[in-house]
């Protein structure tokens, strides 16, 4: 179980989810190491982190998605606390609006979504395998990996990549001591959701679609909500426990959810008052 362990790598820390979930791990008695590009902003974070955990919190400003920079900071993990035995592959990109999204775009998602969590899981995956405790890693995708991103075609793709390599990790190794859980939530009050002002077309589009399709979570609320699946040892974390059921439909009758999306597409853009949910109905 992920909360009997010692220490946690948070990615993309910087703030929101990451910020949230590092909290919680500190909660339950974990060391936790932050991670994020933003400097100056997880700097912030660990500091008011270790005004009430002093000397259980340290923070490295990295790139996620480069090899390097990961092997530095399970590198500083490890001085600090022991090789860390939880990764929170937290770090994540909402980009490319439309068709017309940019090759740089596409890289840039599929980098920060997919490959930073296989390049984090190639250096800490065998040395797991080689302890008798073995290892957690989280995956943070989206219910867009589940189901899809209206406005986004990137985001929809590189988070399902998330989600299916997530999936193999567990099959692979999760009966070989190692947790594999992956967080799936839909709106969260955070800086992604916040519209660019000349935003407008497909952009407008996504971000009305992650506000619309249910409640705006805190989070918190999510890092709760992944606290409790690992306690449960379970493989999807769901703060919006409907998209178990979207999910479901989905897999039942793609085509009857397919007919949903275009009705709540075509509600989102006509500015209508009412709500089509990704039920289909």
């Amino acid at each position: 179980m992920a909360l009997d362990r010692r220490s946690a790598i948070v990615t993309g820390a910087a703030g929101g989810i990451g910020a949230a979930i590092a909290q919680r791990m500190l909660e339950e008695g974990l060391n936790v190491v932050v991670t994020d590009i933003e400097e100056r902003r997880l700097d912030e974070v660990a500091a008011g982190l270790r005004t009430q955990y002093p000397n259980r919190v340290i923070a490295f400003a990295a790139d996620a998605n480069r090899d390097d920079h990961i092997g530095s900071v399970i590198d500083g993990a490890s001085a600090a606390f022991g090789f860390p035995d939880v990764y929170i592959a937290n770090a994540g990109v909402l980009n490319g609006f439309g068709l017309e999204t940019d090759e740089a775009s596409w890289d840039t998602a599929w980098a920060v979504n997919v490959m930073s969590h296989v390049r984090a899981a190639r250096r800490l995956v065998p040395r797991w395998l080689e302890a008798s405790a073995g290892g957690c890693f989280v995956s943070t995708a989206s219910a867009a990996g589940l189901l899809t991103q209206l406005g986004s075609p990137v985001y929809s793709a590189t988070k399902h990549a998330t989600v299916a390599f997530a999936e193999w990790l567990a099959a692979t190794y999760g009966d070989r001591g190692i947790q594999v859980c992956c967080l799936c939530p839909m709106g969260v009050r955070t800086s992604m959701l916040e519209e660019p002002a000349d935003a407008g077309g497909d952009v407008s589009l996504g971000l009305a679609a992650i506000s619309h399709a249910g409640e705006v979570v805190t989070p918190l609320s999510v890092a709760d909500a992944l606290i409790d699946a690992l306690q449960s040892q379970r493989f999807l974390a769901l703060p919006h426990t409907e998209v178990a059921a979207m999910y479901a439909n989905k897999a039942a009758d793609p085509d009857r959810w397919l007919a949903g999306m275009h009705r709540y597409r075509r509600t989102l853009d006509n500015e209508a008052t009412e709500h089509t949910d990704a039920f289909g109905r």
